[in-house]
This record gives C-alpha cells, structure tokens and sequence, in this order.
C-alpha cells in the first residue's frame, strides 16, 4: 500500500548549504558596501580632534614628570610642541584641511593646574553645500582635554 506522504524533491524547500551559500554571498557584499565608504569630513575631524586631545594629555603627563614646561603652537605644516625632545610626538594632521582658527598656542604644565584653554579645529575640505566644520578641544585646567562640537560661524 502506498504512503500518504510521499517525499518529493520539488517540495523540500531549501538545503542549509544553499542557505549557507547565501549567507555567505550577503556577508561578503556586505563588507565590501562597507570597504568602499569613504570617510566623511566630519568623521576625519572627529579623529583629528580626538587625536589632539590625547596629545595634549600625553604631553601634558610628560611635562609634569619632567618639570619642564611644554608648549603647543601651529605651524605652517601642522604643529609643534616646545619643551618636548625632537620627534616624542607626532607634529603634522592626519587629514588634510585640518587647520586651527586664530593663533592658538597651549600651555601644557608643568603645574598641575593650567588654566582654561581651548583650541578650535576646523576642516577646510567641506563639501559643497555643506556648512565649515568646527571642533573645540579644550580643558578648564584641572580636567583632562575634552572634545566639544561648535556651531559653524
């Protein structure tokens, strides 16, 4: 006698490799999406402030532990720190366009406590149509340097 249910091929549905092979092909177009997003002006400024930041902290902690005074200032091709052995720490930006508005020039210690200062970051490769840019790393001299997003002027 026959059975009721017979197996059938064409009913089955998929097969986990099949499944797996999908998964896979979804994953792989996924990273690649993801790989050919380029970074965005705001992102890198994002970065650079961060960077800025630690930088700051970084000579600031060498500063007092030498007792030697250490001063941050721009130059035409990034920025210096004054007090510091020749390369302790990088002098150029990562991005391109990474420019500081107005003179700015940074007293890292050694005193514990140095004084409120700011520094504004500003990306000269904004899109068209698309507002300046504008990050503050700054510190109310007791505090660590933190990162503050400006409104454009």
């Amino acid at each position: 006698m026959p059975s009721v249910h017979s197996f059938s091929p064409r009913n089955s549905g998929f097969t986990l490799l099949e499944l797996l092979v999908v998964i896979a092909i979804m994953a792989m177009a996924t990273a690649g999406v993801s790989l050919a997003m380029r970074d965005t002006g705001q992102t890198s400024l994002e970065r650079e402030a961060q960077r800025l930041a630690v930088l700051f902290e970084s000579a600031r902690a060498q500063s007092r532990a030498s007792g030697a005074p250490v001063y941050w200032h721009t130059t035409a091709g990034g920025f210096r720190f004054e007090g510091l052995p020749a390369q302790a720490l990088p002098d150029r930006w990562l991005a391109e366009g990474t420019t500081v508005r107005g003179n700015a020039a940074v007293q890292l210690g050694p005193e514990p406590i140095i004084g409120p200062q700011s520094v504004d970051l500003v990306s000269s490769t904004a899109a068209a149509g698309q507002p300046l840019r504008v990050m503050r790393v700054a510190t109310d001299g007791l505090r660590p340097f933190a990162v503050q997003a400006l409104e454009p002027p």
